[in-house]
Parts: structure tokens; C-alpha cells; sequence
């Protein structure tokens, strides 16, 4: 009885609190309701009958929805306890390093997979930089990437790292297994190569069969000994063309230890008499073996354009990467290619409706003078050819230059803006690069693009990766002395009938060579002087050159400012502006020249601030020392002893801290 009267009895049974449950159980009482009011107004006996049934089937239904409820909840509570402990063990127990540390980095708790990598020693409450220096420092470096795995080396092995920052917790998979299987994969990726003679054929043109024979033996068993120490498949193709087939994994070796097979072929051939070179292209990185192959092609012609006697390694999406260089490439003793390139332009100008012929930005007398020689070759076949020249921000010796043109009206007048081309170009014009190979660097970049299945390339710079897509032409000497010295070959083997090559634009193009080779002082051969003694014949006029290369008192004393600047170390001169200070860049060239006139100077480099915002560095070299590889590794390029790049957000201090720090790297992979 006492029973009866407690309150929890009288409570309704735990499946009524279910809702979809208590409208269900209404239901069902409500029906048994009706039933035995209409059984007792059909029959009385029946009545009774029904009532008594419809109460045996609620109490049946009343304990067996009570059993369904408490079976559930049995099950639940059940699943609820077996995934608990589940989580509770497969956080104890699973191959999952995981470590909590609080805000300071003391650790809180590890599990025991965790604690297997630090021998078992006591860490808790301790912080992580005493107890694992390699983990901590992966944790600072990985702090933007959080949430992310990321696969970092510890202790020797790999694991797949992630932070969660919102509990202070870190996460290690031992991903060993998984990094060196796609190590394999990637040091058996196959790589493709080309090597190619650079100068076979001009060494050997004078000597006898038994001299060929065994310059040819020792160059291939150099290059068979090489193969075979570091596994490559080596394939000789022609007496100057060699094929070699080898592994990423070797690969990277063969950079690290910078190509040295150049150097010992280099150097034996050059005791023997016969300084023979090799230029070499590999390709990399790609399934595709046709793809590779062509690439490999296309890296031993950038080698060979930038001069040979270097390496050319690149991916299939990547960046080259150049070794080598260290020589000045050699000049050539044949003018067969002369004679082809000027009758292959002479074709492609009468193609042509008209012809655009521009240098880089910022001219020099080497550039404009190189478009001035290219139109006076247009006038010779013919042709219309346009100058184009952005007359803004010229130097003084191009403002003289034009100055003197007003004598010549048709010149002058072929002298436009590069709006005005970019409005006259048809597709049947022809583009003539003159002086660079970067479309980034020309004076008119969208009249490239609109032309850019119509271009030839005229420059004496070593090739550097940017170059056009699909030049109809090229002609790229580094032996030159300058884009002039190459233009004025190319009269000799255009008709004679024509006008010939008036006074000023011999000056102009024998400026161009003197300016470029300081007075015939660097970089100048043999062609060099044939190619001034021509422009001379035909009415260069040096007192009118000398006009030309006068400096204004301002640009004068800005020199003489930059050189007292300069401070000298171990064959270096380095020269650094002002930082606020805008410098002209060709008065940093000058300066660069200049320096190398001082005594134990092997190298100069002027760092001073552009008018555009960068910091531009000039570097200039007597030949013992490669500012071009140098002037690369800051992102620009050149020549082994003229080269230069501009560098973009920066200071003038902060470049120069860049060039110290490649200079010492260099000095030390000397050593």
C-alpha cells in the first residue's frame, strides 16, 4: 500500500516521454475507447467482452512498450560505455603519438606510443624544448599550418604532423614506411641528357688524324669513365653528340658536386692545345618520354646560347638551373653563319609588309644603333622599317644621337612610339628583337605579344631562360662584342647596288662597340675590329663618337660621388649608393667599368636605388671571376664579365648583405 501511495509510481512509464511514443499510445486508447462504447449500444454481453479484452491488450501493450523502452536504453547505455572505452584504448593503445602541452609549452600528457620516442624518460611537466629540442623547433616552424598534416623528420624517420591548437594537442603518424616508398619512387625517376662538343669542329679543323683521334678517345673515355662511376647510361651519337639516359637520384649528386666532368675536360684538353668545352642539357621530372626528350634538346640549346661550356638542368614544370659558365665563350673563325642569318633576314623581310626592329628599355648607343644598322639593312631590300623608342628618360648620349638625326629626316621619321606601332603592326609584320632576348625587357612588351609568332632575336647576351615562344630566327653570339659588332657582319652579305650605310649610323654603330668594350678593352676579337674597321671605311666618324659619349657635369660628379663610395675586398670593389638617392643606371655601369681600372680589382658591383623603386646592381669582371652566375642567383643575368639584375621591395643595405652572402658561398666552393 505504502508502495501505491509513492510518487514515483504514479509517474508515467519512460516511453510516454517520448512524443512520437505518447501520441501513438493516445491513439491506440482512444480506438479502444470507441470500440467497447460501440460494442456495449450493439450488445451488452459483448460490452463486457470487449472491455475485458481491450484491457488485457493495454496492460500487454503497457509492458511490452515498457520492455521495448528499457531494452533500448539498456542498448544505448550499452554503446555508449563500449565507445568510450573503444576511445579510451585507441588513445592509449593506437600507433598515434599524441602529446598536450599548455600555453608556456610544458608537456601535460602523452599517450605510450608517444612516450616510446622519449625512452621512456619522465617528461610530464616538463618543457618540450629541454625534453626533444628537433620536435620543438618543428612545432615553431609549422605554426602557419595549423590544423594541417604535415610530413616532418624526426629522429630519423618521418611523421605525418599536425597541431590542434584550439586543445594545445599534437598528433604523430610514424609515416616511415610510406616516405620511402615515395623516396624510391622519386630517385628512379628517369632523366634524359644531351652533350654536345661546343667547339669540336673549329679545334679539330687543323689537325691531323692522329690528333683528332685522340683528343676524340680521351673525351670519350672521360665522359665513359664519368658514366660509369656514377651509373648513367652513356650513348654516343655523333663524334661531337652524346646521349645519357641516368636516375633522379643520381642526378642530385651530379649537382652537388657542381658538374665537375666540365672542369677535367676543360682542363686536359686545355694542356693538349685544343681547349675543348662541353655544353649539356638534362630534363627531368616528367612521364612522358618524348616530352623529356625535347626538353633536354631545348636545355642544351639554351646551354649552347648562353655559351657553352656549361649545364642546363631543368624540370618539366620548373626553373632551370645553370652549372658551369666559367669560361668566356670562344669566338668563332667561320663566317658561314653570318652569311646565312643576313640572307635568311633578307627572306624574311620581303615576306614581311613592314618590319619593327627595338631594343630594351632604357637604350644604349649598342641598342639603338643596332636598330639603326637593321633599318638601313630594311632600306637595302626595300622594306619600311620602324624604330621603336620610348623618348622619355633617355640618356645623354641618345638624346646627342637624335639631336643628329634631324639632319636626316627618313630616319627620323622612322622613329615611333610604341603606341603608334602597336596601331601600324599587321600580321604579316616582322619583330626584330635587337640587343636582349626578354620580352620583359623590351621597349613596347605588347607589341611582342601582338607579334609574338613573328619575332627574331639579334643580341650578343648570353641566352637566359625567359625567351620568346616561337622566334622564327635567332641569332645569339655571346663571343660578340656587342648586338653592333653582329649587325655590321650581316652588310657584307646584303646587295651591293643598294644605298649603302650612311655616316651617322656607322658612328652610331662604331659608338656601340666602343662603349660596350671600353675602348676595345674587354670582350673584343678579332671580328670585333674587322666589324669597326668596316664601319670606318664607310665614313665613322670618331671625333662625332667621342661627342657622343661626353657626360654632363651633373652625371660627372654623380660618378665621381658613387666611386668614393666604393670599398674593396679580397678583388672586390662594391659600390653602394645612397639609399633615398636615385642614381641613373647607366652612370652605375660606368662607375662598374671603372673600377675594374684599380689595381687587384677582379670584380665590381654597383648597388644603387632606380628611379623606378628597385634596386638595381651593375656587376663587371675582368674574365677571372663569373659575375653572370652571380647576377643569376639574384634574378637577373648577363655576360661572364657584364651582367646585372634590379631587385623589387627592398633597401640598398639589404642587397648588398644578398651579394656579400654569394660572394662568401662562392669563395668558399673555391676552396
Amino acid at each position: 500500500m505504502k508502495k501505491f501511495f509513492n510518487k514515483d509510481f504514479w509517474q508515467l512509464p519512460e516511453f510516454m516521454y517520448d512524443r512520437h511514443l505518447r501520441v501513438l499510445a493516445w491513439m491506440l486508447a482512444l480506438v479502444a475507447v470507441i470500440c467497447v462504447i460501440l460494442a456495449f449500444r450493439t450488445n451488452i454481453i459483448l460490452g463486457y467482452i470487449s472491455m475485458v479484452f481491450m484491457l488485457i491488450m493495454t496492460v500487454v501493450a503497457y509492458i511490452t512498450l515498457k520492455q521495448v523502452t528499457e531494452d533500448t536504453t539498456e542498448y544505448i547505455s550499452d554503446l555508449s560505455y563500449r565507445i568510450k572505452r573503444g576511445e579510451q584504448d585507441a588513445l592509449i593503445k593506437m600507433p598515434i603519438g599524441i602529446l598536450f602541452y599548455d600555453k608556456e609549452g610544458y608537456i601535460e600528457w602523452i599517450n605510450p606510443y608517444m612516450q616510446r620516442y622519449f625512452d621512456n624518460q619522465e617528461v610530464l611537466g616538463k618543457p618540450l624544448k629541454e625534453v626533444d629540442r628537433q620536435l620543438y623547433e618543428q612545432l615553431e616552424a609549422k605554426q602557419d599550418n595549423k590544423d594541417k598534416d604535415i610530413e616532418v623528420k624526426l629522429h630519423g624517420r618521418a611523421f605525418s604532423l599536425m597541431i590542434q591548437k584550439d586543445i594545445d594537442a599534437v598528433y604523430l603518424m610514424d609515416v616511415t614506411h610510406y616516405a620511402q616508398i615515395r623516396q624510391e619512387y622519386e630517385d628512379t625517376r628517369l632523366v634524359i641528357g644531351q652533350i654536345f662538343l661546343d667547339n669540336y669542329d673549329e679545334v679539330t679543323s687543323a689537325m691531323n688524324d692522329k690528333d683528332i683521334s685522340n683528343l676524340g678517345n680521351f673525351v670519350t673515355n672521360a665522359l665513359a669513365d664519368w658514366a660509369k662511376e656514377f651509373g648513367i647510361y652513356l650513348k654516343r651519337v655523333d663524334e661531337d653528340h652524346f646521349f645519357i639516359l641516368t636516375y633522379a637520384k643520381t642526378l642530385k649528386v651530379l649537382e652537388e658536386e657542381k658538374f665537375k666532368i666540365l672542369d677535367e675536360v676543360r682542363k686536359w684538353t686545355s694542356k693538349q692545345n685544343s681547349p675543348v668545352t662541353l655544353s649539356v642539357g638534362i630534363a627531368y621530372g616528367g612521364s612522358d618520354l618524348t616530352q623529356l626528350a625535347k626538353l633536354s634538346q631545348n636545355n642544351l640549346d639554351l646551354a649552347l646560347g648562353r655559351g657553352g661550356d656549361q649545364v642546363v638542368v631543368k624540370a618539366v614544370e620548373g626553373q632551370a638551373r645553370f652549372y658551369g659558365g666559367k669560361t668566356n665563350p670562344m669566338e668563332k673563325r667561320t663566317r658561314v653563319r653570318a652569311r646565312m642569318i643576313s640572307q635568311a633576314l633578307t627572306e624574311l623581310m620581303n615576306q614581311a609588309d613592314q618590319i619593327f626592329v627595338m631594343g630594351h628599355r632604357h637604350p644604349d648607343m649598342d641598342s639603338l644603333g643596332a636598330c639603326l644598322g637593321v633599318r638601313r639593312i630594311a632600306a637595302m631590300n626595300g622594306k619600311q622599317c620602324w624604330i621603336v623608342l620610348d623618348q622619355e628618360d633617355l640618356h645623354s648620349d641618345i638624346e646627342r644621337l637624335l639631336e643628329e638625326l634631324d639632319q636626316y629626316p627618313n630616319i627620323k621619321g622612322s622613329i615611333i612610339t610604341p603606341e603608334m606601332a602597336l596601331e601600324k603592326a599587321t600580321k604579316d609584320s616582322l619583330l626584330i628583337m635587337a640587343d636582349h632576348s626578354k620580352p620583359s625587357m623590351s621597349i613596347a612588351r605588347p607589341l611582342y605579344d601582338k607579334l609574338k609568332n613573328r619575332v627574331m632575336v639579334i643580341d650578343h647576351h648570353r641566352r637566359g631562360e625567359e625567351f620568346p615562344d616561337n622566334p622564327i630566327l635567332v641569332y645569339i653570339e655571346p663571343y660578340a662584342s656587342s648586338t653592333c659588332e653582329l649587325i655590321t657582319e650581316l652588310f657584307e652579305y646584303q646587295a651591293k647596288d643598294s644605298e649603302p650605310i650612311n655616316k651617322l649610323e656607322a658612328t652610331a654603330m662604331l659608338t656601340g662597340i666602343i662603349i660596350d668594350t671600353q675602348s676595345f678593352a674587354l670582350r673584343t676579337g678579332t671580328r670585333t675590329f674587322d666589324a669597326a674597321s668596316y664601319l670606318r671605311s664607310v665614313g665613322a666618324d670618331l671625333a662625332m663618337a667621342r661627342h657622343f659619349m661626353k657626360e654632363s657635369v651633373k652625371s660627372y660628379m654623380q660618378r665621381n660621388h658613387l666611386v668614393e663610395r666604393t670599398k674593396f675586398a679580397e678583388g672586390d670593389a662594391i659600390c653602394c649608393g645612397e639609399e633615398d638617392k636615385i642614381y641613373d643606371p647607366v652612370i652605375a655601369a660606368q662607375v662598374a667599368d671603372s673600377l675594374l681600372n684599380v689595381s687587384g680589382v677582379e670584380a665590381s658591383f654597383v648597388i644603387t636605388k632606380r628611379a623606378s623603386g628597385k634596386i638595381g646592381v651593375s656587376a663587371r669582371s675582368n674574365g677571372t671571376k663569373n659575375v653572370q652566375v652571380i647576377m643569376e642567383e639574384m634574378g637577373g643575368g648577363g655576360h661572364l664579365s657584364n651582367a646585372a639584375t634590379q631587385i623589387a621591395d627592398t633597401t640598398v643595405g639589404a642587397v648588398k648583405e644578398q651579394l656579400l652572402a654569394i660572394l662568401k658561398q662562392e669563395q668558399e666552393n673555391k676552396e
